[in-house]
């Protein structure tokens, strides 16, 4: 009879981690879907407008696609947070929205790919990267999980058309501890602590 009640209780256990992973899969599956339109609503309409209340995405659906900053880099969220983070962890928060300003005004301008991880891996295969932490030759995965969760909320937030162009259209930008040479051909937008944000 033991024994009975013991395989019992491990048929209900397992069932009820093969019904949460069935759940999961569902919502992230499903959050990627919103993520693509919302995604090609920004390359196709020149910017990005908020969309009807059925397709934006949930806090819950971004976490579902990229929970702790370890997936492949190949949808919309994790190439658009990825390239926040890495760009501009350890930054606050204006700093880090104005990144992400940069590469949805880069989708919404016919001069760049289509699609956010066309425009964060752009040049990687002329070994001329956009975002130099593509082309580092270090790993690409998040390490610090409390700022990971920030920018991936501010690329859900980018994506629902709910973030402030604090860079006024840029489409360009560097650290201040840096000077790139095309800076001095580019129409200067905005300016925060750690960046400066550039047009042509």
């Amino acid at each position: 009879m033991r024994y009975s009640l013991i395989v019992i209780a491990s048929l209900v256990a397992s069932l009820s981690v093969s019904s949460v992973q069935a759940s999961e899969t569902t919502q992230r599956a499903m959050a990627q879907q919103k993520a693509r339109v919302l995604e090609q609503r920004a390359s196709n309409e020149g910017g990005v407008q908020p969309p009807p209340p059925d397709v934006r995405l949930t806090r819950d659906g971004a976490r579902a696609i990229d929970p702790n900053g370890q997936a492949p880099l190949d949808d919309a969220v994790t190439c658009l947070a990825r390239s926040i983070y890495w760009e501009a962890k350890g930054t606050n928060a204006r700093e880090m929205e104005a990144v992400a300003n940069v590469v949805m005004n880069r989708l919404g301008s016919s001069g760049f790919p289509t699609t956010l991880c066309g425009v964060v891996q752009e040049g990687s295969e002329t070994g001329s990267c956009q975002f130099s932490w593509w082309c580092d030759g270090r790993p690409d995965e998040a390490s610090e999980p409390k700022e990971y969760a920030a920018a991936r909320e501010i690329a859900r937030r980018a994506l629902n058309g709910s973030l402030l162009d604090r860079t006024h259209g840029a489409l360009f930008f560097h650290h201040r501890g840096i000077t790139p040479a095309w800076a001095s051909s580019f129409v200067l937008t905005a300016k925060t602590r750690e960046f400066l944000f550039y047009r042509p």
